[in-house]
C-alpha cells in the first residue's frame, strides 16, 4: 500500500494560504477546516496524505528528521535554522523583506567598518550579512520581543528584522537603512523523501509551480 506523505504546515496565515494553494491542485483536507477540532494530525485517506500544524521555526526540524516529508515555512526561518533540507519552491505569498533598520543617523555607521551593535531575532542571518557581505564587525544582541525597542532605548545601533509595511518603524522614527533579502513562504522537502518518493513529490511541486 502507498505510504502516507506528511506535510508540516506553519500555523496561522501561512497554513491557510498553503491549503488554498493545495486545493487549487486538487489536494484537500476537510478535517483541517474544522477550527474547533482538537486533532493534531489530519488525514486525507484517499490521497494517502497527512498534515500537521507547527510553529514556523519547528517546521524545518520536522522535515530534516523525516517526521514530515514536505514543509511550508518562511524563507527567514529556513535561513536562520539552516537545516539539512531541500528548498524546492517559492510559493509567492507571505512576502516581506529582511532589513537593517534604525534611526536615519545610523546609516553612516553602516558605511564604515567599525564595530556596531545589532539587535535581532535572527542572529545567524544578521551575522552572515554583516560578516560575509559587508565585512563589518558586529556585536549581535539576540532578542525575542519587540526588536524596534532596541535602538530607541539605546541597546543597539541598528536592528535586523522583518519589514512588511514599515508602519511600526515610521511611528517610532526608524527607517529601513539596507535590505538584506526578500522573503516569502517556501516549500521544503526531506532529503531522503526526495529520493524515495521523488515521483509523488515532484508531481506536487510541478502542479503548484504551474499555478504560480
Amino acid at each position: 500500500m502507498t505510504r502516507y506523505l506528511t506535510f508540516a504546515l506553519t500555523k496561522g496565515r501561512l497554513a491557510d494560504k498553503t491549503l488554498e494553494k493545495l486545493e487549487s491542485i486538487g489536494i484537500t483536507c476537510e478535517e483541517m477546516k474544522d477550527k474547533s477540532s482538537r486533532k493534531l494530525i489530519f488525514v486525507n485517506e484517499e490521497l494517502r496524505l497527512k498534515f500537521f500544524l507547527a510553529k514556523g521555526p519547528d517546521v524545518p526540524t520536522y522535515v530534516e528528521h523525516g517526521v514530515a516529508d514536505i514543509g511550508v515555512t518562511g524563507k527567514d526561518i529556513i535561513m536562520e535554522e539552516n537545516r539539512a533540507i531541500y528548498e524546492v519552491l517559492d510559493l509567492d505569498f507571505g512576502k516581506c523583506r529582511m532589513c537593517i533598520c534604525g534611526y536615519p543617523k545610523a546609516k553612516e555607521l553602516l558605511s564604515h567598518h567599525e564595530m556596531i551593535r545589532v539587535a535581532t531575532k535572527y542572529p545567524r542571518i544578521a551575522r552572515d550579512y554583516f560578516h560575509n557581505k559587508k565585512h563589518q564587525t558586529v556585536d549581535i544582541i539576540k532578542l525575542n520581543g519587540s526588536i524596534e525597542l532596541a535602538p530607541i532605548v539605546g541597546l543597539s545601533d541598528v536592528i535586523c528584522d522583518i519589514v512588511e509595511t514599515g508602519t511600526t518603524l515610521k511611528e517610532n522614527g526608524l527607517e529601513v537603512l539596507e535590505e538584506v533579502c526578500p522573503l516569502s513562504a517556501r516549500m521544503v522537502v526531506n532529503q531522503v523523501s526526495m529520493r524515495m518518493e521523488a515521483e509523488r513529490i515532484r508531481s506536487i511541486i510541478n502542479k503548484l509551480r504551474e499555478k504560480l
